[in-house]
């Protein structure tokens, strides 16, 4: 007996010379359906041409299937592949070939078609989405009729028959009763309707005389104009993908079009989807941009899903890893109105797991933010749209058919081709600008904070120094005193604080623990995508950069390093080279390369640590963005969330204490005169742990417990006292402090007080003391 075509078994792998993409691809999903045996069950009446219930005994999953015919034009199958593929076959279905054949024999050759007694409205998936008209027996002159009024020759829905969409059914149910409208076809002609609604609404808000005023009423800034278009074409599209080069605000333009959402259409949910370590960066700027509530989604699994499921946040922020594993658990149906999918290109590969579960989330609202959409294969590109949208790039067998060029012998992908077709369907749906093409909008200068979030350990770390500084801190505030020793220490560990920050690394070489080099690399990958771009790195540790220089090797980037053991003609060597060469796309500093040198030639400052004095920060800054430099300049500044970094953000308008250049400059704070030193421990108070706050409101008399504090704390500062005098250096910068010579050579000694009426009653205080004995 002759085998049939499917039973000829091909590749998975490579597609033989004489079969078209399209037969190769019906052939693998009619032996996958032979290969994975489904559980069926025959749902309908009819001995074959029926409906299915079709389950896959692997994961669990169910499917609906419906066979009409054997040449596959009018069958159907629920699942996601046979919507897309335009093949007219799945597994699935080839699976009830399969279950029909060991039935009912060789039904291949079978020519005949199921039509059924009742008329349907159905979707067509086999040359993209359309609504058709399929004509039954009974009452088939009257809706032979009816197709006349509302649907062309090949029996598609006219676009005029959507508004009036309730009417058309009203009239076909009055005809016969079991007239059907599957439930797809009902979503599609609902799913148009609504986009052409939501065009109209955000449109007229968009064109009143001010074009702006809705912004102005949702954002706490003004955005660029390209801003505002970018707002625009993402409320237009309803799903977009917007791939603006870095640094042209695309996390506040997503922002922007959810704010808009809000007011115009009610939505409630925003899930925010993004790495790990900018989940607190995304809590910053909505709070920066926005008066919107927002949770970063987090802890146990329970716990996210009952997050996900029940809060009242607007903005939820959830990381790629923990929304994949909820998705997985849910399905993706978390009652979303908008996803925000920043970082895309996590998803960019679509055979990973992460990638897999993030498409099944469910949200009739996105915005897709990276700008890095095409790395290194269309595939990616692809990949992200099916997010976006699964429908505008057509199926993928066809799609790499139309722009990939092919060895004929061994299938290697030599060449691409119709690439401006690719922009021209994307049109509506992909928005990239560059910085060159919005220049004259642009600032000068942006200065942008990224927080990222540390590793366990060097949470861990951080926090046991925080203590030890914290009891000093503590020390000093009971006594007004720290020796030598305890100031060393303090100093040590603030600056180990710092450092772990970074990475453990810089404190144990032993021990990698980091999570800013990973988001360094992420961001210069997507910067230096532009071969225009070049970009300087500083961080005041020898040892974080050692680390960098060594991940940009990795990954080819060639760079310049300077460092503090460096000679006056290496530097010059080295910033000739980063001026003049091409490739040179990286130059990496601590802040030995922050004064003196002109860096002109990068667009981009990275600040991989934040310095105690801000004049230092305006020094690296100033290598690049000064008087002659031609192109405006980002300055990204990566913090530790949740650590002393953070906390130096809100002082760094600063404390004098630090402005002068303390720990940087190497200036030691051991020998500070007391008034700089107390105001350096209260700025050390500041970045730790805040005291409580005392109330203006005091009891008119003093208690006995108050007493006996003052004599406790009297006590303390004269041991201390005592215990200072003792070293001959400290003592003898007491007495220059206390004592004054007049012009007439008399000695004087000098107490410095707080104001007129506190010696005034000091001096009461003595005379009561004196006349009571």
């Amino acid at each position: 007996m002759k085998k049939s075509t499917h039973e000829i078994r091909v590749s998975y792998y490579k597609k033989p010379a004489d079969l078209s993409s399209e037969q190769y691809q019906i052939k693998l999903r009619l032996q996958f359906g032979e290969d994975h045996p489904f559980v069926i069950q025959n749902v309908g009446s009819h001995p074959y041409f029926s409906d299915y219930m079709v389950k896959n005994p692997q994961t669990g999953n169910s499917y609906k299937v419906s066979i009409r015919d054997f040449l596959n034009q009018w069958n159907y199958c629920s699942c996601l592949d046979f919507k897309t593929n335009q093949l007219g076959v799945c597994k699935h279905t080839a699976s009830v070939f399969n279950h029909i054949k060991a039935n009912f024999g060789n039904i291949e050759s079978n020519t005949e078609h199921f039509v059924g007694e009742y008329s349907s409205i159905y979707v067509d998936y086999k040359n993209g989405r359309s609504v058709k008209l399929k004509i039954g027996t009974a009452n088939k002159p009257k809706f032979q009729a009816f197709a006349i009024k509302y649907f062309d020759a090949q029996l598609r829905l006219l676009g005029t028959s959507f508004p009036v969409f309730e009417t058309l059914l009203k009239e076909a149910k009055a005809i016969s009763e079991d007239f059907k409208c599957y439930e797809d076809a009902l979503d599609f002609v609902l799913e148009t309707r609504d986009n052409i609604k939501r065009r109209v609404a955000v449109l007229d808000a968009f064109s009143k005389k001010n074009k702006t005023q809705i912004l102005d009423s949702v954002l706490k800034t003004r955005l660029f104009p390209f801003q505002v278009e970018g707002v625009l074409f993402a409320a237009l599209a309803a799903r977009s993908l917007i791939a603006d080069e870095m640094g042209l605000g695309k996390t506040v333009q997503a922002l922007a079009t959810a704010e808009v959402y809000k007011q115009l259409f009610k939505i409630a949910k925003v899930l925010i989807i993004c790495p790990t370590s900018l989940k607190y960066q995304w809590k910053s700027e909505i709070e920066k941009f926005t008066d919107s509530k927002a949770e970063i989604v987090e802890g146990t699994s329970e716990v996210r899903k009952q997050q996900l499921n029940t809060s009242e946040a607007f903005y939820l922020i959830a990381s790629y890893q923990s929304i994949s594993n909820d998705i997985q658990e849910s399905n993706g149906d978390f009652g979303l109105d908008m996803v925000i999918l920043d970082e895309a290109q996590r998803i960019k590969n679509w055979s990973t797991k992460v990638a897999g579960n993030i498409k099944k989330l469910q949200s009739p609202y996105a915005v897709v933010l990276t700008g890095t959409p095409l790395e290194n294969k269309l595939e990616e590109l692809y990949s992200i749209m099916q997010f976006v949208d699964v429908w505008k790039l057509g199926p993928l067998y066809k799609f790499l058919d139309n722009h990939r060029v092919t060895d004929s012998q061994s299938q290697k992908v030599i060449g691409y081709k119709n690439l401006n077709v690719i922009s021209e369907e994307l049109s509506d749906t992909l928005l990239r600008r560059t910085k060159k093409e919005v220049l004259g909008q642009l600032p000068e200068r942006s200065d942008k904070t990224l927080l990222v979030s540390m590793t366990r350990e060097q949470r861990d770390i951080h926090d046991k120094l925080k203590e030890q500084v914290s009891r000093l801190v503590s020390k000093w505030q009971k006594s007004g005193f720290l020796n030598e020793k305890d100031r060393q220490i303090l100093i040590l560990n603030l600056s180990k604080m710092r450092m772990v920050c970074d990475s453990t690394y810089i404190i144990d070489q032993s021990v990698r623990q980091d999570t800013k080099i990973n988001e360094l690399m992420t961001l210069l990958e997507e910067y230096l995508e532009n071969p225009e771009n070049k970009a300087v790195v500083f961080s005041q540790w020898e040892r974080m950069t050692r680390l960098v220089s060594e991940e940009l090797k990795a990954r080819s980037i060639e760079h310049e390093y300077l460092h503090g053991g460096l000679t006056a003609p290496m530097r010059k060597k080295l910033v000739d080279n980063f001026t003049d060469n091409f490739a040179s796309r990286v130059f990496l500093s601590t802040d030995a390369g922050s004064v003196g040198l002109n860096l002109q030639a990068a667009g981009m400052v990275v600040n991989l640590d934040i310095p105690w004095n801000p004049a230092v920060l305006e020094q690296r800054v100033g290598r690049v963005f000064r008087l002659g430099q031609k192109q405006n300049v980002s300055v990204v500044n990566l913090v530790a969330a949740g650590s002393i970094e953070e906390r130096m953000l809100g002082l760094l308008k600063f404390k004098s204490a630090l402005a002068s250049g303390v720990l940087d400059d190497g200036e030691s704070a051991i020998f500070l005169d007391h008034d700089r030193f107390s105001e350096f421990i209260k700025t050390v108070d500041n970045l730790t742990e805040p005291g409580e706050v005392q109330s203006e409101e005091t009891d008119e008399y003093a208690s006995s417990e108050d007493w006996q504090k003052v004599v406790k704390q009297g006590q303390a500062f004269f041991g201390a006292f005592a215990e200072m005098m003792k070293d001959q250096r400290q003592k003898k910068f007491f007495l220059d402090s206390l004592i004054k010579k007049g012009d007439d050579g008399q000695t004087f000694v000098k107490i410095p007080v707080k104001s007129e009426k506190s010696v005034e009653i000091t001096i009461d205080g003595l005379l009561a003391l004196l006349n009571k004995e």
